[in-house]
C-alpha cells in the first residue's frame, strides 16, 4: 500500500500508525497539498491528504474508510474498536471529536496564516470549538481511570485524539492548557512514549502566506 501525504497531519498519521500498530508493510510518499498538488490529483481529485493506495489500485481518500479496511485485513480479532454495538459507538464518537479537533485546529492554522486580513469572527469561532470539544474530551478522559480509553489496549480513539493533541499544542499552544487538560497531557504523553509514536512523526511545518 501507498499512503500519500506527511505525519504533520493528524489524519495521515493515524492512518499511518494503525498500518504499522497492525503490522502492515506500506510506503510513504510525503507528498505535500499545496507543493505537490498536480501530483495529488492524479490519485484524489480533491487534492487532499491523506490518500491510500490499496495493493490493487483501489485509492481511498478519508481516514476513517482507510481505518475501516485495515480493520477488515486484520479481523475483528485484531482490530483497535469494537467489531459492533455501544462499545463500537463509543469509540467512534471519541474518534469523531478527535477528528473534529483535528479539522478545526487546520482550519484555524490556514486563517491565520494564508489569509493576510484575519476574519475575526471565524478565528473566534474555530477556538471555541476546539476549545468545547478539548473540555469535553478532558472530562470524559479524566474519567477513565484505564491506561488507554478502552482499557489496557491502544485503539483507534486513542491514536486520533493523540494525533489531534499534538497537531494543536505545536499550532496552537496557547489554546491547550496543562492545568485545564491535564488527563488528556498525559493520555497524549502515554501515547508519544509508544515506539510507532516516535518512528512515525514529523514537527508542524505550517504553509507559509
Amino acid at each position: 500500500m501507498i499512503l500519500i501525504g506527511q505525519y504533520d497531519s493528524p489524519f495521515v498519521r493515524r492512518v499511518a500508525l494503525a498500518l504499522r500498530l497492525y503490522g502492515l508493510p506500506f510506503e510513504q510518499r510525503p507528498w505535500s497539498t499545496f507543493g505537490d498538488a498536480e501530483k495529488l490529483a492524479a490519485f484524489n481529485p480533491l487534492r487532499r491528504v491523506p490518500t491510500l493506495v490499496l495493493d490493487g489500485g483501489e485509492v481511498l481518500i478519508e481516514s476513517g474508510a482507510m481505518l475501516d479496511h485495515l480493520d477488515e485485513l486484520v479481523g475483528p480479532e485484531k482490530a483497535m474498536i469494537a467489531e459492533r454495538g455501544p462499545a463500537r459507538r463509543h469509540s467512534l464518537k471519541i474518534c469523531a471529536r478527535g477528528s473534529g479537533l483535528g479539522d478545526k485546529a487546520v482550519s484555524l492554522i490556514y486563517e491565520r496564516v494564508l489569509r493576510q486580513e484575519q476574519l475575526q469572527i471565524w478565528v473566534e469561532r474555530c477556538e471555541a470549538q476546539i476549545g468545547g470539544v478539548l473540555d469535553v474530551l478532558e472530562k470524559e478522559r479524566a474519567g477513565v481511570a484505564t491506561p488507554f480509553w478502552f482499557g489496557t489496549r491502544i485503539g483507534h480513539a486513542d491514536i486520533m485524539v493523540a494525533c489531534a493533541l499534538r497537531f494543536t499544542s505545536e499550532a496552537h499552544p496557547e489554546l491547550l492548557s496543562a492545568a485545564r487538560h491535564p488527563a488528556l497531557i498525559a493520555h497524549a504523553a502515554r501515547c508519544e512514549a509508544l515506539p510507532a509514536f516516535q518512528e512515525i512523526v514529523q514537527k508542524l511545518d505550517p504553509p507559509k502566506g
